[in-house]
């Protein structure tokens, strides 16, 4: 028992601090190039914070436990949509201020995350069901460039890209081992106290892989560069809910318990909603909002607890 968790605690450890070297660096490595800040948010640095859950899930779809893996996927989806945005509005001790940019390239949003809860009615994700996730996602992302999000670059850097590089690659191999052995740990301390595996992805698992976005957006906060912020965290969230769970059904089609979705992707759903709700509300996010937010998150954790103990 104390052997498996020192092992989840440091595996958790070394995830959120190889997410956050790769989020750190992948940003420079992106102003390297030239490109617009709004698509070092919405898309560079959204890919590559979803390398925690990307893992994880496919380290649990090998193990034989792919709910843990969805359960992380949509149960950090969540914390995304409504935890984080509460934390960073409490920080910043104002409202966050929403680009007309990101609310033209949203409008559709919650259609792309009603995909998943459709398909996985049936408690299983085909691959064909996969193959229409990822190119919903695709599809999301092109509206994103035509929109104008990746209009020329207003960002600049003299970082050495090599060195940038060589750091993006060295966090990734942390992300490689954390994840395996926090897969591993998790279903181990699953058994021992008796518990689904889901419960553990969602509310433990599920927000340490909120880290990398969490800081990454706390960083733009205090810079005043709100539209940094939202957009990586709302990419984040797209990207994990289609394209990787696609790719995870595309390889290896797979069952999972249906609570997932009638709980956990409802919730998603709802928060996608009520966030771009309070977005398009004065284009800010209120510090009331922002408290609702995390009301909402506190029920949804809440609600989890009973249905999964």
């Amino acid at each position: 028992m104390i052997n498996s968790l020192f092992i989840f605690v440091l595996s958790l450890f070394l995830i959120i601090k190889g997410a956050t070297l790769a989020t750190k660096y992948s940003a420079k490595l992106a102003k390297n190039f030239h490109l617009s800040k709004h698509l070092i948010g919405f898309i560079v640095v959204a890919f590559i914070s979803i390398l925690p859950e990307a893992l994880i899930s496919i380290n649990s779809a090998i193990e034989g436990v792919p709910e843990l893996g969805l359960g992380t996927l949509f149960g950090s989806n969540v914390a995304d949509l409504t935890l984080i945005f509460s934390i960073l509005i409490i920080y910043a001790g104002r409202g966050i201020k929403i680009e007309s940019k990101i609310l033209k390239s949203v409008r559709l949003y919650p259609f792309f995350l009603f995909l998943p809860l459709i398909f996985g009615l049936n408690g299983h994700y085909s691959r064909v069901e996969g193959m229409a996730l990822i190119i919903s996602g695709a599809l999301f992302y092109y509206l994103v460039f035509k929109n104008g999000l990746g209009s020329p670059a207003d960002l600049r850097s003299e970082d050495d890209k090599y060195k940038n590089s060589f750091f993006l690659l060295f966090a990734m191999i942390i992300l490689l081992i954390g994840s395996h052995f926090l897969v591993t740990s998790a279903t181990t301390l699953a058994h021992l106290l008796k518990v689904t595996p889901i419960l553990i992805g969602m509310l433990i698992v599920g927000l340490g892989t909120t880290m990398p976005e969490l800081f990454y957006s706390l960083k733009s906060i205090k810079n005043k560069d709100d539209g940094l912020a939202t957009g990586d965290i709302l990419g984040t969230v797209l990207a994990d809910a289609t394209i990787l769970v696609g790719i995870l059904a595309f390889i290896s089609p797979f069952s999972f318990p249906i609570k997932i979705i009638y709980i956990t992707a409802v919730f998603m759903l709802m928060a996608s909603l009520i966030l771009l709700k309070f977005m398009h509300s004065g284009k800010v996010i209120s510090k009331k909002e922002g408290y609702i937010l995390l009301a909402f998150w506190v029920t949804y954790i809440l609600v989890e607890f009973i249905a999964n103990i």
